[in-house]
């Protein structure tokens, strides 16, 4: 008997589930031989389930309504569990409670003896207590919003959670306009969201989704929208500042004038003495490592803020070459600039990972997808962390694994694209096995149908 389609994706879907709620059950020792496993298990099972997704044209809308609903009872197991005792979390409590206690962020350093009555049993802990926050405008005043109503690590969560089920409604949107609204499982499968927005709780998730909302207008071309919700993932944080050259001629200069004004709005509470604080960015360029291959290469050779700004340029030049070179617009091409990006950046932990995710629902970003799996082994370093071993360098495994994955699945995609022989092809040039040369043969053996089309063709020029 032969399993169909959707049979294999429900049995991923339920192998997907029961993975990740053992790995929640685990999440006290991130990194450990139980997390790990149970979560590379899951990624596993999450590549398989691409590959369904992308080799079955439509699935029924039972298929998508059971995925997630399955995807709600893995977050619902994560949210369960607390977050880790130095996640960046507790920072988006502090933060949030000193601006509603009428302090700045940017200037108040955490373990400065003066501000000691102001911590709470979930700030007392935070990571990093000697810096000041190095979050932009527009995330310090999400952790206002939030810890306004309540103020919780498990308030945050839950607000993220929503962000997140706001990216699968636009989503939703979208691809069922493409009549693939079970790619939206792309995302919602992906076992880093459980992790990091049910389970840690990371502010990406925000950004991704005024970064979606942004995509989604541009596509509809409604221009101002789209350089606002640029400009508010922007203010999240910096990494979406490196598609600013997709947005080239597709919107008004006047749009980007508003979408900059709004941002400027945002810094008037934080300014002091008149100028736009930053915060411990600049410690966080200077000092922090993690994962990342390219700068750890060129570390020697040149200073960090100048590979710093090598690594904008990489996402900033990526996302010119796909603005000149791809014809149609589509969300997919945001996930490549800021991957670029990424991979030249000093520190790519696993959450960072989350800005790209609403745009990987097409074949043509599945090196990404398994970046966003291959990523796994790195919480191997919170294990070794409790175990005595000072953070920060990962053993050379870990990103052998990791980067090695990704470039020996872009060498076979490539040399398959090589090896492929071409079609063979007419004396006009029409490729003969496209469905286009075969119209194009039809309407042109028959002169009433040519001018037809002619006619039309005029018509929607002019209309354009």
């Amino acid at each position: 008997m032969k399993i169909t389609p959707a049979w294999r994706v429900y049995i991923l879907g339920a192998t997907l589930c029961v993975a990740l709620t053992i790995c929640s059950r685990n999440f006290g020792d991130r990194g450990g031989p139980y997390f790990m496993a149970s979560l590379t298990l899951a990624g596993i099972s999450y590549l398989l389930a691409i590959r369904e997704f992308f080799a079955t044209p439509r699935f029924s809308r039972r298929v998508v309504v059971i995925g997630l609903v399955l995807a709600a009872g893995w977050h619902i197991e994560f949210l369960r569990v607390p977050s880790g005792a130095d996640d960046d979390i507790h920072r988006y409590v502090w933060d949030g409670r000193l601006q509603r206690l009428g302090y700045n962020p940017y200037l108040v350093v955490p373990s400065d003896p003066a501000v000691k009555g102001l911590h709470t049993p979930e700030t007392r802990n935070l990571n990093n207590p000697d810096l000041p926050s190095p979050y932009p405008a527009g995330a310090q005043l999400f952790f206002r919003a939030v810890t306004a109503i309540q103020e919780s690590t498990f308030a945050l969560k839950i607000a993220f959670v929503v962000c997140e089920l706001a990216i699968i409604l636009v989503l939703l949107d979208l691809l069922r306009r493409k009549q693939a609204a079970h790619l939206v499982l792309a995302f919602a499968w992906n076992p880093l969201l459980a992790v990091e927005v049910a389970g840690s709780g990371h502010i990406d998730i925000v950004g991704a989704l005024l970064l979606l909302v942004s995509a989604v207008a541009l596509v509809r071309r409604w221009r101002a929208t789209a350089a606002v919700g640029l400009g508010l993932a922007i203010a999240v944080k910096l990494l979406p500042v490196v598609l600013v050259p997709l947005y080239w001629k597709r919107v008004r200069i006047r749009d980007a004038a508003l979408a900059a004004a709004v941002v400027g709005l945002l810094y008037v509470p934080f300014l002091n003495h008149g100028r736009i604080p930053i915060g411990s960015l600049g410690t966080y360029v200077q000092s922090f490592r993690f994962n990342g291959p390219v700068f750890a290469a060129l570390h020697r050779v040149a200073p960090p803020q100048l590979l710093a700004g090598l690594a904008v340029l990489v996402g900033l030049v990526t996302a010119t070459w796909l603005r000149s070179a791809a014809p149609e617009w589509s969300p997919d091409l945001f996930a490549w600039p800021m991957a670029a990006s990424l991979l030249c950046a000093p520190v790519v932990f696993p959450w960072y990972l989350l800005w790209l995710l609403p745009f990987l629902t097409s074949a043509s970003t599945l090196l990404i997808i398994l970046w966003t799996v291959s990523i796994i082994p790195t919480y191997v370093m919170w294990h070794l962390r409790t175990l005595g071993r000072p953070w920060g360098s990962l053993p050379g495994w870990v990103m052998l694994l990791e980067y090695g994955c990704v470039a020996t699945a872009g060498a076979m995609i490539a040399l398959r694209r090589l090896m492929r022989p071409a079609a063979p092809r007419y004396s006009n040039g029409i490729v003969q096995s496209s469905p286009l040369g075969r119209q194009a043969k039809s309407v042109s053996e028959n002169p009433e149908v040519s001018s037809k089309t002619t006619s039309v063709q005029f018509t929607e020029e002019g209309r354009s």
